[in-house]
């Protein structure tokens, strides 16, 4: 990604494969967290054996083009806290799109998680059964609890079913955030469940020792990561910040 004049640029790579079709990845963008966002795209980018389309979702982009209108609410910790939902519009309701908010890094080749992807399922994500004992995350923005908590943070949407054609930039705009993060719009045998490693909540998730099945291939720092001052020691800060000095010295080239 590069910033200019304020606009976000989605970056492509091709991976060696000249005739797959790129795999779409959304990623929510925050000004606030824009290294965040460039470490992310970076780990997914440097272990990708696929072709793979990654586009930011930038909030003030999507308001200039009248495809979101909805007014901040005061819990809402980032600028993306309901425009992940406009994945399948923004993927003209075409083929599988992943969304994946900025605060992940990829340890594994994203293809493994495509090749997880099962058609008979609207969505995929890691089912968490997750309650925070933190009041506050990151930069102090209110820790809140409800059912289904983080599922939405990493989803696989199937965008040409039929369910998610419910997804317009009308029903995001409006519609209640119980409705959309407990992904009401669907039945519960239309979310697949994807291993918990390819969303390993850090401070939450745990790895077993000896067990490799258990070992996170995409670590969400959903408490906060190391580019803040407050979360600069968390759990698997140090390979976060080795990821990005090599985002740094690759930019600087």
């Amino acid at each position: 990604m590069t910033a200019t004049n304020g606009e976000v640029h989605s970056v492509t790579s091709n991976g060696g494969f000249t005739n797959d079709k790129p795999f779409k990845i959304f990623v929510g963008y925050d000004p606030s967290e824009d290294v965040a966002y460039e470490v992310c795209r970076h780990s997914i980018l440097k272990r990708s054996s696929i072709p793979v389309d990654i586009t930011p979702i930038v909030q003030s982009e999507l308001r200039t083009k009248g495809l979101y209108w909805r007014e901040r609410g005061r819990l809402e910790s980032t600028e993306f806290s309901f425009t992940r939902f406009l994945t399948p519009h923004l993927a003209n309701y075409d083929g599988w799109a992943m969304f994946v908010d900025c605060d992940f890094l990829y340890l594994a080749d994203i293809k493994e998680l495509r090749d997880l992807i099962d058609d008979k399922y609207a969505i995929m994500c890691v089912h968490h059964d997750y309650a925070p004992k933190e009041t506050t995350k990151m930069d102090g923005a209110v820790q809140t609890v409800y059912p289904r908590k983080n599922w939405s943070s990493m989803v696989l949407y199937n965008c040409g079913h039929p369910k998610n054609k419910v997804l317009t930039p009308e029903v995001v705009s409006t519609q209640t955030g119980a409705f959309l993060h407990r992904f009401q719009w669907l039945e519960d045998e239309e979310i697949g469940s994807i291993p918990f490693v390819w969303n390993f909540l850090e401070g939450h998730n745990k790895v077993v020792e000896g067990d490799t099945t258990t070992f996170p291939k995409a670590i969400h720092y959903t408490r906060g990561g190391p580019w803040f001052e407050a979360w600069k020691h968390c759990e698997f800060a140090e390979m976060w910040l080795k990821e990005k000095d090599e985002c740094v010295k690759e930019a600087n080239k």
